[in-house]
């Protein structure tokens, strides 16, 4: 967190969605700024890069949490099959790059740091629908399973994942623990995607 965000989320301690908006703002809008697929000519290629670049997030981010018996409950194995099925599917170009992170997650990290994490993981959806209304039609007949989703869209898991935030992320050292995590999800993510990705595979 710069200084700005650090003093807005000083200003918004008793709303843990608030904070973690105001942790990662700057963080989201450099992730936003820099992915091919968010851009206007978006080819099928940015889309596999893109999925390439989120299984190398999302795998061991979903193992790591899976080892935890407390704290949020709420599983991303299904995207991860997402994934693999659209990367998979006839006609869909090869990835040809091999991204990985320099380090590993905390063994040891509190409930209220994975609420963090799986703020980032659960935000990611709302973004991904937005994508898919947007590249649908153009990459047709590709189904951009990904992107799209559960069949109702991500409106009903992120409703009900803000209730379960605020009801377990209270407290201003919660609230806070839950912003580091946050972060570092979103610097996992930020990493993967500027480190070197030229390997072939």
């Amino acid at each position: 967190m710069n200084r700005s965000d650090a003093a807005y989320v000083a200003a918004h301690a008793a709303d843990p969605l608030a904070a973690l908006r105001a942790a990662t703002a700057s963080r989201h809008a450099a992730l936003d700024s820099g992915l091919p697929i968010g851009a206007p000519d978006a080819s099928l290629a940015d889309y596999t890069a893109h999925l390439a670049l989120l299984r190398a997030w999302l795998g061991p981010l979903h193992a790591w949490l899976a080892g935890f018996a407390d704290g949020a409950a709420f599983d991303h194995g299904a995207r991860l099959g997402l994934i693999e099925t659209d990367l998979a599917e006839a006609g869909i170009p090869v990835h040809g790059g091999k991204y990985t992170l320099s380090g590993a997650w905390p063994a040891a990290a509190s409930p209220a740091y994975r609420w963090g994490v799986h703020y980032v993981i659960e935000g990611s959806q709302l973004g991904g629908a937005v994508l898919y209304e947007r590249l649908r039609a153009r990459l047709a007949p590709h189904r951009l399973r990904y992107l799209k989703g559960d069949a109702g869209g991500p409106g009903p898991r992120w409703r009900a994942f803000m209730l379960a935030l605020r009801a377990n992320v209270r407290t201003p050292a919660e609230i806070a623990d839950a912003c580091a995590g946050a972060c570092a999800a979103f610097d996992s993510i930020l990493e993967l995607r500027a480190g070197p990705h030229s390997e072939t595979v």
